[in-house]
């Protein structure tokens, strides 16, 4: 890249920064220290603003970089990304999002807790939601790296370093300065640009391409080198069982992923009515659904303008795709229009990953302080209680650079799907027995919890992701005894199982009137915090 791409996109990152900052320190001097604003933004945001930060908050660098580039390498195969996002908010809409803002105050946990022996329940529940909170800030960690690698001219393994680092540093003063208030203005100012951005490259790119869009389908799938089969399924996932399998996998953590997710679930909370939360989740479906539908049209349009082999050759896995389609429509290497555009959606990037990384890590403290602090702690006040999730949003942030550090040669939409699939088996089994089955109990609740993060944690681990294959993790190690590149098919069946299991081997009578009570505050939202 020139000199010109790294001043223009450098100096509007630093726009962004100084900007998101200054939300932070304003917001700063006007909190009250409490643990309701500190994690809730003191429920003042109407459904509109909380609808725009949770497409903010969904909308990640997996999304805008990864689900492109994997479009742009696969062709069909990549797709099941944008479908899986996309369909996932059917089962929140429905399934969870009212239902969780009236029985919970800040977390999963208080929703399962309502009916349950709180201190162990609090500890599974937290301990789930911080390791789905970590696997997710890894990949907006690997795909700052590789945006900026991609602006430095893509050989300086340093610089990505030191990005994961700065990321990780503004993501801990974001949180531990502005709480949630801070965090959701920030989604909010980044959903506009994301979406500025998203529908001015679309129509750039079917404008190259005269609105016709069977045309561009053509003209990606003659650049692939695959010919018409880019446009069927089979590319990644097809071939031999194993591939299937695991494309099934995949689409089930997708699907049931995200209404388990800790940073999507706390969003219900900073609206003040049940109601509103419905309404939000509205508003955050149609954002979300226009945006995965223009990643579509980039990920082929990169496809058919860039190449695969080009876009392969800046970023194995993919990831710098968009950024390319971009300085391709503007111009190409070299011209005003170009450089111009190039920046633009590189800043634009980098500011969906800091903000994303602020609310998951403002996700993942709030569960060490609210659940595993406070179980430990029996008698925790507020206050102090505010004063270690800031503490823990350090702690977490050292965690997933770290780990960022590791994994910065995957593609971000694939380590999101992970993530998914650890949610899908650890969180979303607990949080629908609570909600509606009448005989749970806290050992069902806290088996549950377990029975479906730890099988998928080994399955990760001895998968291809981490050992065995030249893609991997440690290519130098083979511990690779499970097929599938995503547990979900084996994990999340057995998250639920592991829940009935508990339950009916319990000795602990299922509490009647608790399970009433939290029923009636579910489906009326009489004495709901």
């Amino acid at each position: 890249m020139t000199g010109n791409h790294q001043t223009l996109a450098l100096l509007l990152f630093s726009a962004f920064v100084a900007v998101t900052l200054g939300i932070t320190t304003w917001v700063s001097r006007h909190r009250h220290g409490s643990a309701e604003e500190f994690y809730a933004g003191g429920r003042l945001f109407s459904p509109m603003e909380n609808g725009f930060a949770i497409a903010g908050d969904y909308m990640s660098a997996a999304s805008f970089l990864g689900i492109s580039g994997l479009i742009a390498l696969f062709g069909y195969d990549g797709l099941l990304y944008s479908v899986g996002f996309l369909v996932a908010w059917l089962v929140v809409l429905f399934l969870v999002a009212e239902l969780v803002r009236n029985c919970g105050r800040f977390t999963l946990a208080d929703v399962v807790a309502a009916r349950m022996k709180e201190r162990p329940v609090r500890i599974a529940a937290g301990t789930s939601s911080v390791t789905v909170s970590v696997l997710y800030l890894v990949a907006q960690m690997v795909g700052a790296g590789s945006l900026v690698a991609l602006l430095l001219g893509g050989t300086s393994e340093a610089a990505q370093a030191w990005t994961v680092i700065g990321v990780g540093a503004l993501m801990v003063i974001y949180v531990s300065m502005g709480g949630m208030r801070a965090t959701t203005w920030i989604q909010i100012v980044k959903a506009v640009l994301l979406m500025g951005g998203a529908i001015a490259l679309t129509v750039l790119v079917l404008m190259r391409f005269h609105g016709d869009f069977d045309r561009l389908l053509r003209a990606a799938a003659d650049r692939s080198g695959h010919g018409m089969s880019f446009l069927a399924p089979g590319l990644r996932y097809g071939g031999d069982w194993t591939a299937r399998l695991d494309f099934i996998s995949l689409g089930l953590a997708l699907v049931l992923g995200t209404a388990g997710l800790p940073h999507i679930l706390s969003r219900f909370y900073t609206v003040p009515t049940a109601r509103a939360a419905r309404r939000s989740v509205v508003w955050a479906i149609g954002l979300i659904g226009g945006f995965y539908l223009m990643t579509i049209v980039l990920g082929f349009g990169a496809a058919a303008i860039v190449g695969p082999d080009a876009v392969r050759g800046s970023n194995a896995a993919g990831n710098t795709a968009v950024p390319l389609l971009a300085l391709d429509l503007g111009g190409g290497a070299g011209s005003t229009g170009g450089t111009v555009l190039f920046a633009i959606v590189a800043a634009i990037a980098f500011a969906t990953i800091l903000a994303v990384v602020a609310g998951i890590t403002l996700a993942s403290s709030a569960s060490v302080a609210h659940d595993l602090y406070a179980s430990l702690r029996r008698r925790a006040k507020p206050r102090s209680e505010v004063a270690v999730a800031r503490t823990a949003a350090v702690g977490i942030g050292v965690v997933a650079i770290a780990l960022g550090l590791l994994a910065r040669d995957l593609n971000v939409a694939f380590l999101v799907g992970l993530a998914f699939a650890v949610a899908a088996s650890a969180n979303l089994p607990v949080l629908l027995y609570s909600l509606f089955w009448r005989n749970f109990t806290t050992r069902g609740a806290v088996w549950s919890v377990y029975g479906g993060l730890v099988p998928a944690l080994v399955l990760v681990v001895l998968s291809p992701v981490v050992t065995g294959s030249p893609a991997s993790l440690f290519p130098g190690v083979d511990l690779q005894y499970f097929p599938l590149e995503n547990p979900g098919l084996v994990s999340i069946p057995l998250g639920f199982l592991a829940g009935w299991l508990g339950t009916v081997t319990s000795a602990e009578p299922p509490d009647e009137a608790k399970h009433a009570e939290t029923e009636v505050r579910a489906l009326t939202g009489a004495g709901a915090v």
